[in-house]
């Protein structure tokens, strides 16, 4: 054998070995080399052995109606099998961060600081975040093209925004022909009624509209400057491919199934003229729209397309094969939140206008053989609003087990933070009683009830 030969062959036992040695990217680089793809483990945490560990710092800003759900739903998990910290919200501000008050780090539950991950609604604060997380944390977001979105929007808040509230028999229709007969800027909750992403990214959704073209561009280029991926829902799966590889994740870390959805009979179909209102109307959220839907198909192209289509199709096999694992097969059937028997998995109903689905379980789970334990399974179909309950509870345990004595003085601190919370003047969302923080938390998840 040619000295050569020896050499490529000792190359390729120390590359297998060291592959072994970091089992959790083994999966990550075959695919990446059997693709035909740049490595997703090229990042800027490259250790001794040139391969990236899994980043674990992540702000997610989820944003309303834009399949952002389903992206918390992985982050939570991959927090839990990593033993990370997820920040969440004190009592008094429900499951959100006291949404839509500007973010604060005091609406931050003690006993979950400081976080590695935050993922809950809240209204973007660069100042605040910057405080509270790690600072090498990787700002995300995603955005939905803003007809669907607003369709989605006026059909999920019908009852509680007064701006959509007053129409004349919940025409979306009658509202887009005369908008400002029915919207008051300064009304509650009338950030679901006009530039909602603008909104919750910390814009100006009220921009005057001979500013708004030359505004939406500025705040398009600070928010790039902020957020180094803005997934867009319409393209879901190929925004995942490139999350993973932002952070290093594995395949396996970014599985998913869809959550928080309504039935066909509560959605509109849009004409073009509609959605041509709807774009005029949130001018400035149909800016950043294109700005960031362009901006995620250059990254796409620079990966390469065949690549990217290869990788999704990838994601979408081992998506089926934890299903058949999970579910023995298939996704349990959709239900509506009366027919699903295990009340951790009934999604909240916004009003009796409009249904959200969620899964039940099958009772006879089994976990015969090499399958997915019945944890995670249940926690893949979980409600946002039960799931930030569940980790609200863990975190809690292992703050007070961590910190005996410093629990009981934080105590005292987070009861005057409720106080400070309750008598401000500032406007804040009314709860509404399916979603609103149980003050107990208790009992350990069950499959079936």
């Amino acid at each position: 054998m040619t000295q050569k030969k020896i050499f490529l062959v000792l190359i390729a036992i120390s590359t297998v070995s060291l592959l072994l040695h970091h089992g959790g990217h083994l999966n990550s680089t075959l695919e990446a080399f059997w693709l035909g793809c740049p490595s997703s483990t090229a990042s800027s945490t490259q250790g001794s052995s040139g391969l990236s560990a899994k980043h674990t710092s992540v702000a997610f800003l989820k944003t309303h109606k834009t399949a952002s759900s389903t992206v918390q739903n992985i982050l939570f998990r991959f927090a839990e099998r990593n033993n990370l910290t997820v920040a969440l919200p004190i009592t008094t501000c429900d499951h959100q961060f006291c949404y839509p008050r500007p973010f604060s780090a005091h609406f931050v539950h003690p006993h979950t600081a400081p976080p590695d991950i935050i993922t809950n609604h809240l209204r973007f604060s660069r100042a605040e975040l910057r405080r509270l997380m790690p600072n090498n944390t990787i700002y995300i977001t995603i955005l939905r093209e803003p007809g669907a979105m607003f369709e989605s929007l006026f059909t999920y808040f019908n009852q509680y925004c007064l701006s959509f509230k007053r129409v004349p028999n919940g025409s979306l229709e009658t509202f887009l022909d005369h908008p400002w007969s029915y919207y008051r800027p300064e009304e509650k909750d009338s950030m679901y009624a006009r530039n909602t992403l603008t909104f919750d990214l910390g814009g100006d959704k009220d921009r005057p509209s001979s500013e708004a073209p030359a505004y939406a561009k500025r705040f398009a280029a600070e928010m790039e400057q902020v957020f180094s991926l803005v997934m867009i829902a319409e393209y879901f799966d190929e925004s995942l491919v490139l999350l993973r590889r932002l952070l290093s994740w594995d395949l396996d870390d970014v599985l998913y199934v869809s959550l928080n959805m309504r039935t066909p009979d509560s959605k509109s179909s849009l004409s073009s003229e509609n959605t041509a209102k709807i774009r005029a109307w949130n001018a400035v959220d149909s800016v950043l729209y294109d700005h960031f839907n362009a901006s995620l198909w250059r990254q796409l192209r620079a990966l390469g397309l065949v690549c990217v289509e290869r990788e999704v199709q990838l994601l979408r096999q081992s998506r089926d094969r934890l299903v058949r694992s999970c579910f023995g097969g298939h996704l349990p059937p959709l239900r509506s939140a009366a027919q699903i028997t295990n009340k951790e998995l009934r999604p909240w109903q916004p009003s009796a206008k409009v249904e959200i689905v969620g899964y039940d379980l099958p009772v006879n789970m089994t976990q015969k053989g090499h399958v997915t334990p019945r944890d995670e399974c249940l926690k893949m179909v979980m409600p946002e609003v039960q799931y930030t309950r569940l980790l609200l509870r863990s975190e809690s345990l292992r703050y007070r087990k961590r910190f005996p004595l410093r629990s009981s003085q934080q105590t005292l601190r987070t009861v005057g933070q409720v106080r400070a919370h309750k008598e401000s003047p500032a406007p804040s969302l009314n709860p509404r009683p399916s979603e609103t923080m149980p003050r107990s938390t208790k009992g350990a998840l069950r499959l079936s009830q």
